[in-house]
C-alpha cells in the first residue's frame, strides 16, 4: 500500500477545475494593454511570460485565457492558476509549487541511501527543487519494483510529506524491506539430453545449503533467474540444439511470502552437425585464405554458438589490426532443407579503413607527455592497428607510474575514415623519499637517508641517492638510468657504491668488508616484451676477519695468499654482466597477469685478483583461477662457482635466503650453510652457529592472489594466500669431519730442546703438557643433504604515497633444529 499523507485528486481534476473556472470567468474578449502576475516567491515574471504565447496587444478571449492556464500548468511549477480582468489589464493569480527542504530514508539496508537519493535526483526530485507529487508517486511504486526484483515480495514504501513555512515540504521515505524470499524447489520440464542435476548445477540460483548464508544463492531474484535462463539457452546452443527454447517460467510465492517454487519449462529440439562453411561480404584487400586460417568452426563438427562468437572476434581483431576498426563479422547458422546440418555463413563488413588523426593524452600531472608518445606502437597518421593500440596502453600500464589506463577511440566528426586515439591516466606515487632514524634487534640503531624515484620531474627516468649507518654498515650509493638513452629505446644506467660492512654485529658469519665500486650498463631491445643489457664493473673490496675465526673464511683468505690475522685483504675486480629479460606483465606494479623472466651471468674478467662467475633466474606466471582469484607461480634460482686461478669461491658473495621476498616465516640471511668455527669450541650447539651463506640458491612459491573486501580500489592493494619454499646450499663443501669437540689432554715427557717445564699442582712434578685441539665439525649443507624448507600464510603489499609497504603473517611448515623462524615480517619499500 503506497500513503501519501495529506495530497489527494491527480494534476488533471485540478487542471479541469481551473479550466471550468475560465469557462465561468466575467472576462470577456479584450485588447489587453497589460499583464500583471502576482502570486509570485521564487519564481521569476519572466519564466511566465515564456511560458505564455500572448502578450500585450492581443486580443484575449476564453479560449486564449484557457491556453495560458494550460501553458502555467505544463510548466509543472505551480499548484494553482487564475486569470481576472482588471480594466484591460489581465492579471494572472499563480500559487507556486513547494521546494524540497529534505528527503530522509528510513529502514533501508539493501539499497543505499545515496542509491536512492540518487534515483530521485535523476527523477527531479532532489533538495531544492519543486515538488512534484506525481513524481513522489512514481518513485514510490519504482522502489517497491525493485525490492520485489529482489526477492523482498513483503516490502512497503510509504511516503509522508510535511508541510513547512515559506512554502517548503520535507519528504520522509519509510521503507519496510521485508525478508529475501527463499527458494524451496527448482524443477525443469522438459529435459531428456541433460539430467536436472547437470541442468540446475549451471544456475546462479540454488537450493539451500551449510554455505548459503555466505552465498546467498537461495535468495531469488528476478534478474538472477533471467541470467540463469541465458545460462540454460547458452548450454544447449553451444552444443549444437539450435532449437532450444525456454516455453515458459513459474514463479510461486507460498502464503507466507517467504517460500518461492520455481518451475522452467524448455524444449530441447534436435542437435545440428555443421555440414559446411561460407564466408560472404566485403573483404577490401584481405584475402579469403587469410580469414578462413582464422576460423574454428569447421565442417563435421557439432555447431557450438560458443565457437561461432569467438570466430567472429578473431576476423574483427584480424581486420581491425589491418586498419578496418569498424569492421564486423556475423556468424548465422542455416538450417539445410534436409533437416540434418546447417550451413554456418558468416558475413564480413570491413568497411572504409580507418586513420588516426591525433594521439592524446590525459591525467599526467607529473609524467612528460613525451614519456608516454614514446611508449606508443600506434603512430598519428598511420591507419589505425587495434593491437597497436591496446599494445600502447599495454606499455603504459606496464611503466609503473600509472594506478589505470583507459582509451577510447571516437570518430573525427565530419570524416567517415578517421579516429583519435585518447588516452586517460591516473597516476600513482612511483618513488619514496625518507629520512630514517630507529632501532632495530639486529641491526642497532639506524640512521639514513633515501630517495628513490623512477619517473624523476615526470622524465621516465629513475635515480636512487641512499645514506644510510647502523651499528654493522656505513653505505652510500648512487645510481642513475635511463629507459631511453636512444630514441631506439637503447638503456643507459650506472651506479657508484661505497659500503664498510662489520658483519660481527649482525646475524651472520663475522667478518667485516669496505668495498668501493662502479658500474655501467646498456640495454637493447629485441621484441616488444624483450630485451638484453650488457655491463661493465669494477670493484675494490678490503675483507678483515672477524674476532672470532671462521674455518671458511680462513679458508679462503689462504687460498689468496692471506690470513684472517691481517689487517685487511684488498681484491680488486673488473666484472661484465650480460642479461636477458622479458615481461608480459600487465602492469608494472603489482601485476595480476602475465608472465616474466630474467637470466644473468656476472663473471670477473681473466687477471682479476678473483676469477668467478655468477648465474641467476628469475620468473614468474599467472594463472586465472575462478573469479576473482588468480594463481601466481614463482621461482627464482642462483649458481656461483670459479675458475683460473681461484680455487675457493669467495664467501662473501654467497647467496642467502629467508625472509621478505625470498622464504617467508625464516628470518632474513638465516637459511642455508652455518659458519665452522676455526678452533673447537667445547659443548658447542652447531645448529646456533651463523649463516655464511653458499653458492646455490633454489626459491619456489606458490600465490593465491585474492581481493580484500570492503576495498573498492583493489590496484594499489595485493593480498595473498602463499606457500613458499627454499634453501641455499654449499655445492662445492668439504666432508664433515665430525670429531669430538671436547679437548684432548695428552701427558708427554719433556725432551731436551722443548719448552720448559709446566707446574701443575696435580702432577708433583714438573711436566710437559700438549693439547691437541679436535678438529672442528663442519655444518656441510650440499644440495640434497637437506631439504626445502617450507612456509605458509598470508601476505599483504599497500603502495603509498610514502613507499611500498608488505607484510606478511607465517607459519613454517618444515623446521628443524637451529632455523631461526619469524611469525611477522615487515618491509617497507618492496613489492612482492
Amino acid at each position: 500500500m503506497l500513503a501519501f499523507g495529506g495530497w489527494g485528486g491527480k494534476r488533471v481534476a485540478r487542471a479541469l477545475a481551473i479550466a471550468c473556472l475560465a469557462f465561468s470567468s466575467p472576462v470577456g474578449a479584450v485588447v489587453v494593454s497589460d499583464i500583471r502576475v502576482e502570486g509570485l516567491q521564487r519564481i521569476s515574471a519572466g519564466t511566465v511570460f515564456n511560458a505564455i504565447t500572448y502578450g500585450v496587444g492581443d486580443d484575449l478571449g476564453p479560449g486564449e485565457l484557457r491556453a495560458i492556464i494550460r501553458s502555467l500548468f505544463d510548466t509543472e511549477l505551480f499548484d494553482d492558476v487564475q486569470v481576472s480582468q482588471d480594466g484591460d489589464v489581465l492579471v494572472i493569480t499563480v500559487q507556486e509549487r513547494p521546494t524540497i527542504s529534505s528527503i530522509e530514508f528510513d529502514g533501508n539496508k539493501a539499497i543505499k541511501t545515496e542509491a536512492l537519493l540518487e534515483g530521485l535526483s535523476e527523477s527531479g526530485l532532489a533538495e531544492g527543487q519543486i515538488f512534484k507529487k506525481v513524481t513522489l508517486e512514481h518513485i514510490a511504486s519504482d522502489l517497491e519494483r525493485q525490492y520485489v526484483a529482489q526477492g523482498r515480495y513483503d516490502a512497503r514504501i510509504e511516503t509522508e510529506v510535511e508541510d513547512l513555512p515559506r512554502n517548503r515540504v520535507a519528504i520522509k521515505v519509510e521503507v519496510y524491506e521485508g525478508q529475501v524470499s527463499g527458494i524451496r524447489h527448482i524443477n525443469i520440464v522438459g529435459n531428456s539430453v541433460f539430467d536436472n542435476q547437470t541442468l540446475t548445477d549451471l544456475l546462479e540460483l540454488k537450493l539451500p545449503s551449510f554455505f548459503s548464508w555466505y552465498t546467498k544463492a537461495d535468495q531469488y531474484s528476478r534478474e538472477k533467474l533471467k541470467g540463469d535462463l541465458e545460462s540454460l539457452e547458452s548450454w544447449y546452443l553451444d552444443r549444437g540444439y539450435l532449437d532450444f527454447a525456454v516455453d515458459s517460467t513459474q514463479v510461486s510465492i507460498a502464503p507466507n511470502m517467504e517460500d518461492v517454487y520455481i518451475t522452467i519449462n524448455i524444449s530441447e529440439g534436435e542437435q545440428y552437425i555443421i555440414r559446411g562453411v561460407d564466408i560472404a561480404g566485403e573483404l577490401r584487400d584481405i584475402p579469403e585464405a587469410t580469414i578462413r586460417a582464422l576460423l574454428i568452426t569447421a565442417e563435421g563438427q557439432i555447431f557450438s554458438r560458443e565457437l561461432m562468437t569467438t570466430t567472429e572476434e578473431r576476423i574483427e581483431a584480424a581486420l581491425g589490426n589491418a586498419g578496418y576498426t569498424f569492421a564486423s563479422a556475423t556468424g548465422e547458422p542455416v538450417p539445410n532443407e534436409d533437416g540434418e546440418g546447417v550451413t554456418l555463413r558468416y558475413f564480413i563488413d570491413a568497411g572504409q579503413r580507418a586513420y588516426v588523426r591525433r594521439i592524446s593524452f590525459q591525467g599526467n600531472t607529473v609524467t612528460q607527455d613525451s614519456v608516454l608518445r614514446r611508449e606508443m606502437r600506434q603512430m598519428e597518421g598511420g591507419w589505425a592497428s587495434n593491437a597497436y593500440i591496446e599494445g600502447s596502453k599495454i606499455r603504459l600500464e606496464r611503466l609503473g607510474y600509472f594506478k589505470e589506463v583507459n582509451v577510447e577511440t571516437p570518430t573525427v566528426p565530419g570524416t567517415e575514415d578517421q579516429i583519435d586515439v585518447n588516452y586517460t591516466v591516473e597516476e600513482q606515487p612511483s618513488g619514496s623519499i625518507s629520512a630514517t632514524l630507529g632501532y632495530a634487534q639486529q641491526v642497532g640503531l639506524i640512521v639514513g637517508v633515501s630517495y628513490q624515484e623512477s619517473n624523476v620531474f615526470g622524465s621516465g627516468n629513475s635515480v636512487s641517492v641512499n645514506l644510510n649507518r647502523s651499528s654493522y654498515q656505513e653505505a652510500v650509493s648512487l645510481s642513475f638510468f635511463d629507459p631511453y638513452f636512444t630514441v631506439n629505446g637503447v638503456s643507459l644506467g650506472y651506479s657508484l657504491f661505497y659500503t664498510e660492512r662489520n658483519y660481527d654485529e649482525q646475524n651472520l658469519v663475522r667478518y667485516s668488508t669496505n668495498t668501493l665500486g662502479l658500474s655501467a650498463n646498456f640495454g637493447y631491445p629485441i621484441s616488444e616484451v624483450s630485451r638484453v643489457n650488457f655491463g661493465l664493473g669494477y670493484e675494490n673490496t678490503e675483507i678483515t676477519g672477524g674476532a672470532f675465526d671462521r674455518l671458511e673464511i680462513r679458508e679462503f683468505l689462504e687460498s689468496q695468499g692471506a690470513s684472517s690475522d691481517d689487517p685487511g685483504k684488498p681484491f680488486d675486480l673488473f666484472t661484465f654482466t650480460a642479461s636477458y629479460s622479458m615481461s608480459a606483465l600487465n602492469r608494472g606494479l603489482l601485476p595480476t597477469a602475465g608472465r616474466s623472466q630474467a637470466i644473468s651471468v656476472e663473471a670477473t674478467f681473466p687477471g682479476s685478483d678473483l676469477e668467478f662467475y655468477r648465474v641467476t633466474y628469475n620468473g614468474q606466471i599467472f594463472f586465472p583461477l575462478w573469479n576473482p582469484f588468480t594463481l601466481r607461480l614463482r621461482a627464482e634460482i642462483g649458481y656461483g662457482d670459479t675458475y683460473g686461478d681461484t680455487t675457493v669461491y669467495p664467501f662473501y658473495k654467497n647467496f642467502f635466503g629467508g625472509g621478505m621476498g625470498s622464504v617467508r616465516g625464516f628470518e632474513s640471511y638465516s637459511l642455508g650453510p652455518k659458519a665452522t668455527p676455526g678452533v673447537p669450541i667445547p659443548g658447542e650447539d652447531i645448529s646456533n652457529r651463523d649463516p655464511i651463506g653458499g653458492n646455490l640458491l633454489v626459491e619456489l612459491s606458490a600465490e593465491v592472489l585474492f581481493p580484500l573486501p570492503f576495498v573498492e580500489d583493489q590496484r594499489q592493494i595485493k593480498s595473498v594466500f602463499f606457500i613458499d619454499a627454499g634453501n641455499v646450499y654449499n655445492t662445492n663443501c668439504v666432508t664433515p669431519r665430525m670429531a669430538a669437540t671436547s679437548t684432548a689432554i695428552e701427558k708427554t715427557i719433556p725432551e731436551p730442546g722443548d719448552m720448559g717445564p709446566l707446574p701443575g699442582p696435580d702432577y708433583g712434578e714438573p711436566q710437559m703438557v700438549t693439547v691437541r685441539a679436535a678438529d672442528p665439525t663442519r655444518v656441510c649443507a650440499g644440495f640434497g643433504d637437506t631439504d626445502l624448507r617450507l612456509s605458509a600464510g598470508i601476505a599483504f603489499t599497500w603502495i603509498t604515497g610514502l613507499a611500498p609497504i608488505s607484510f606478511a603473517l607465517s607459519v613454517p611448515l618444515t623446521e628443524e633444529d637451529g632455523d631461526e623462524t619469524e611469525s611477522f615480517q615487515f618491509e617497507l619499500g618492496r613489492t612482492f
